[in-house]
């Protein structure tokens, strides 16, 4: 009943965890992305806005890897260092996401390393 999504292309998991499962056919729920270089594995620091974009492509690296898109993602949960930092995600968020958009929850984590934010999400694949 769950099928793993890999693909080279995303950031590899150093720790036990899945880039990406497919549960029951059609639900994917994507690990949480963050700055990472898919090419080397390595963390990108940056200002919270390459970050965020750096981040919110990772996330649409696996989508694409499954055969999805934005549009099919219901749920997207978004993990801030920083509060200050939520109106600029908000400004990248319009800019790869379009309406209707996904439900959504942020909240503040203190996260590993420099990382100032990391995205993980829920989509339901296309048929």
């Amino acid at each position: 009943m769950r099928e793993v999504i890999f693909t080279p292309k995303g950031v590899t998991p150093l720790s036990p965890y899945s880039q990406a499962i497919v549960a029951t056919g059609r639900t994917m729920y994507i690990s949480g992305q963050g700055s990472f270089d898919p090419a080397t594995n390595q963390f990108q620091p940056g200002a919270f806005r390459e970050q965020a974009e750096r981040t919110f492509r990772n996330v649409e690296i696996l989508l694409t890897a499954a055969g999805a898109t934005w549009q099919h993602v219901v749920k997207v949960n978004v993990y801030l260092v920083n509060l200050g930092d939520f109106a600029e995600l908000n400004q990248v968020y319009r800019q790869l996401l379009s309406a209707p958009y996904p439900a959504r929850t942020t909240v503040q984590a203190g996260l590993v390393g420099a990382m100032l934010i990391e995205v993980d999400c829920i989509a339901v694949l296309p048929d």
